[in-house]
């Protein structure tokens, strides 16, 4: 069995790119066998919005949608 990965996301999904790096640390954790978990506080817990309009950018609840079907745990 993997490890655990737990990653703190404190900040909007479209002002900086700690979202799209939260992402990519946590697709490529799960596809290695790790379980992976994102504690969601203050305004990161605004990535996961239902119906997000991104525009030219990586949509960050589709993201993590289909992280969360492939095994991630996120908490709010």
């Amino acid at each position: 069995m993997g490890k655990t990965v737990t990653l703190l996301l404190s900040t909007s999904p479209y002002t900086f790119e700690n979202t799209l790096s939260a992402v990519r640390i946590a697709d490529s954790a799960l596809s290695k066998g790790h379980a992976v978990n994102i504690i969601a506080s203050a305004d990161g817990v605004y990535c996961f919005l239902k119906k997000q309009k991104a525009k030219g950018i990586t949509n960050a609840e589709e993201e993590f949608t289909r992280l969360m079907q492939k095994g991630l745990k996120v908490f709010l």
